[in-house]
């Protein structure tokens, strides 16, 4: 029985299905985390969640996805609390025309508001529920799972749901120590040296696991095996990597 932990996927659904073909699993025994971000940025967002969520109903005891920030970014935006979402740097743009058939043009309030409504009758319903219905972690007998981190290493349920999608923490990517906590959210090449060098691009730093392995034309789209910590990369230009990680394991996932 192993765990398939899947980083932030970012609308390249044509590297998903590579990388999950790529995946010796059972069906029945195993389990596909997804750790959220699931849109923005790439060139297929709706296709994204459209997918995950046929392979979460498909099989809902060993399919689940987290929520990401940037779903959570989305929401907001809909329902007016921020408008984040459209700001360049996350990419929002690019789903915002993808969902709505129209490029995003905002000059004054109404123009926000307008987009508002737009966006939330383009979106099929389904996929809004699927965005609100994402839980904030996981567990199980190998990790913790979560999209950005832990509160001082303490347990999800104890931390704030903003903390999860949100936290980009330097004293936990150091010195976490307790059971292992798979998370994305922060691209590895912004993590610290020390648990990047060969480690194929993921994090590895005493409990800390990152595994969101960036987002450019050279980026990966990564996956992580537990307990046998074996590494299944795809590539925008369709090929393909597998690394088994054989040092720097944490003690607790030996």
């Amino acid at each position: 029985m192993k765990t398939f932990v899947i980083g932030d996927i970012h609308g390249r659904c044509a590297q998903l299905e590579t990388l999950l073909e790529m995946l010796p699993r059972d069906e029945a025994a195993d389990t596909v985390v997804f750790l959220g971000d699931l849109i923005d940025r790439g060139p297929n967002a709706p296709g994204c969640v459209d997918y995950v969520i046929k392979l979460c109903q498909a099989n809902p005891e060993r399919v689940l996805c987290l929520r990401g920030n940037h779903e959570q970014m989305l929401l907001d935006f809909i329902a007016g609390t921020t408008n984040l979402w459209i700001t360049p740097v996350t990419g929002g743009e690019r789903t915002f025309e993808q969902y709505a058939g129209e490029s995003l043009t905002v000059r004054n309030e109404q123009d926000l508001e307008d987009a508002r409504q737009l966006i939330e009758e383009k979106i099929p319903a389904a996929h809004l529920d699927f965005f609100r219905e994402r839980p904030y972690y996981h567990e199980d007998e190998f990790a913790i799972y979560v999209h950005a981190g832990l509160d001082h290493g303490k347990h999800p349920s104890e931390s704030s749901p903003q903390l999860l999608i949100w936290s980009r923490d330097m004293d936990f990517y150091k010195n976490y120590r307790g059971k292992p906590c798979v998370f994305g959210h922060t691209p590895t090449p912004f993590l610290p040296l020390r648990g990047r060098v060969g480690r194929h691009g993921i994090y590895i730093f005493h409990s800390a696991i990152g595994i969101d392995t960036g987002y450019n034309h050279q980026s990966p789209l990564s996956c992580l095996s537990l307990p046998d910590f074996t590494l299944y990369q795809s590539f925008a230009d369709g090929h393909e990597e597998t690394h088994q990680i054989t040092s720097f394991i944490p003690e607790t996932g030996r």
